[in-house]
């Protein structure tokens, strides 16, 4: 059987420092055929004419000004031509057969939509950041493992809820089926949102524990903007996405979480990311109206192809 195409899509807003150790990682891969698909966000430190320079072989989109993560990812699915899409960030560096890895999990896996790489910390490798990602009955998505040392618990191959998009394989039949990323979010959260719709459309994910990259953690990120719009897109994703025979279910836990991070934040009332969390919390909370018509759109598409006991079953417990 052919080797199919692997799209890779990276997107940059002034991370030439970063795409310098990114990009040899990837033509050190074993794996062939794929491409590397550079979506730039108006940088001004010289990357597009460096990658142009250095990197002929990159196709390089540049944008001309930084609209956020989820159009950049949209727009370099556009022009990829691969049957599997892979999603990098660009403070990654891959082991050499990390693609080989994630391949070999979805040709076994037919029915694996997405297939989610071992996220591991670039300042120190023997700590994860993520083993995929879970979404609790709660409302509450998070990395698995997250900061813990990977002493092997992480090693197995399984079904879980969600990649981290940070280094993340699809099939392009689901981009076809479900849509590519909601640009409304902008940042923060979409591959939480794209992986709700993805579920509810039937696709499954599979975590691929010997696909590894190492990631600088908020080198391209953080800050008061990143908590504004965590805060915010939490709400986002649980409104839009959440079935109802869940939210019944559950409500207290997700009164008790959303509470939880409230109180938090006003514990920290003096800090910058505190503040703006607390902002984007109250920003989700104004945008309700909006949200339930976003609700009926998102699941009036929905497919049967799976209960909601079924997703149920693919959430994780508090």
């Amino acid at each position: 059987m052919a080797s199919p195409l692997v799209s890779v899509v990276i997107p940059t807003w002034n991370g030439k420092h970063h795409l310098e150790l990114c990009l040899p990682s990837l033509a050190a891969q074993a794996y062939r055929p794929f491409e590397i698909i550079v979506v730039d966000n108006g940088s001004e430190d010289g990357s597009v004419e460096w990658l142009a320079r250095e990197w002929p072989t990159v196709r390089v989109l540049a944008q001309p000004e930084n609209r956020g993560f989820a159009p950049s990812v949209n727009a370099g699915i556009a022009v990829s031509r691969g049957e599997l899409i892979v999603l990098l960030n660009n403070d990654t560096e891959a082991e050499p057969d990390w693609l080989s890895q994630l391949v070999d999990v979805a040709q076994r896996h037919p029915d694996a939509g997405m297939v989610a790489s071992k996220l591991k910390l670039w300042s120190d490798r023997s700590r994860l950041h993520s083993a995929g990602d879970y979404y609790t009955v709660g409302g509450r998505p998070g990395n698995r493992g997250v900061w813990e040392v990977d002493d092997g618990r992480w090693g197995e191959e399984e079904w879980i809820f969600a990649p981290c998009a940070g280094a993340a394989l699809y099939r392009r039949s689901l981009f076809d089926a479900i849509g590519g990323m909601d640009e409304r979010f902008g940042s923060y959260l979409e591959d939480v949102d794209l992986a709700w719709r993805a579920n509810l459309a039937g696709f499954r994910c599979r975590f691929a524990p010997r696909a590894i990259v190492y990631h600088r953690v908020s080198a391209t990120g953080g800050g008061p903007l990143a908590s504004y719009f965590n805060g915010r897109n939490w709400l986002y994703v649980l409104v839009k996405n959440v079935p109802a025979p869940i939210l019944q279910r559950h409500w207290p836990l997700i009164l008790r979480e959303q509470w939880q991070v409230t109180w938090e934040a006003l514990r920290h009332w003096r800090g910058d990311a505190a503040r703006a969390r607390l902002r984007g919390q109250l920003a989700g909370v104004v945008a309700l109206p909006k949200l339930l018509r976003w609700r009926r759109e998102n699941l009036a598409a929905r497919s049967l192809a799976v209960s909601d006991a079924e997703l149920l079953g693919r959430l994780m417990a508090e």
